[in-house]
């Protein structure tokens, strides 16, 4: 067999083979026939990531433990987490959807926030550990799944039709979800994959190339 060169990949938009040339941090690389960004390195991403992770991990603790809202009326006050929201909703017989919103609010950011912390840990020596390339592509499935911003809409929505009935008290679980949500937001847009990847140890034991020097510029494909 014919081993292709190395980096060769097509434009997305008009097909040209091309080989992309190693990309300082923040760099770019663009088709030499149409300019489409075939390829682009982000800009710190590992130490931005991390930074984000852990603040993230930070307000998905607080969003869990701390009350998310209380409500008052005639007298009486009330407040619950959202632990305590699912274990209501198991209570009341409504078990699929306490099952989903465990899922999708408690579980799948957990899973996505651990893995991530987990691969960007692993990545920081070199060469990475085989299995953070198993826990990246876990990670990456479970992020569809994590729908904070559907429950915080919810909540919102309710909150306006409460509002009527009862004196409603946001508690510092609802203001940490919100932050947990643009945190999220920024951990997939600092997020640079193929750097993690270019780090992993092959399957059959091969140790990747070492990391490319890191400098700023962008270089033209």
């Amino acid at each position: 067999m014919t081993s292709l060169p190395e980096n060769l990949i097509a434009c997305p938009d008009c097909d040209l083979l091309q080989r992309v040339p190693p990309l300082p941090s923040g760099g770019k690389a663009r088709c030499p026939r149409c300019r489409k960004v075939v390829a682009a390195r982000k800009k710190d991403s590992l130490d931005r990531t991390m930074a984000l992770t852990i603040a993230a991990a930070i307000a998905f603790l607080v969003a869990n433990v701390m009350p998310l809202m209380g409500l008052s009326a005639v007298g009486r006050t009330a407040g619950t987490t959202i632990i305590g929201g699912i274990h209501e909703m198991w209570v009341q017989e409504e078990k699929l959807t306490a099952l989903l919103v465990g899922f999708c609010v408690v579980l799948a950011p957990a899973v996505k926030i651990g893995f991530t912390l987990a691969v960007l840990f692993a990545a920081r020596r070199f060469p990475a550990p085989a299995w953070a390339g198993t826990l990246l592509r876990w990670a990456e499935m479970h992020e569809p799944w994590a729908m904070l911003e559907v429950m915080m809409l919810g909540i919102l929505v309710a909150l306006v039709k409460i509002a009527e009935l009862a004196t409603v008290i946001p508690g510092v679980g609802m203001f940490a979800v919100g932050a947990l949500i643009f945190l999220l937001a920024g951990m997939t847009a600092a997020f640079d994959p193929e750097e993690v990847w270019e780090r992993v140890r092959w399957a059959d034991g091969e140790a990747p190339r070492a990391p490319r020097a890191q400098s700023a510029g962008e270089a033209g494909g």
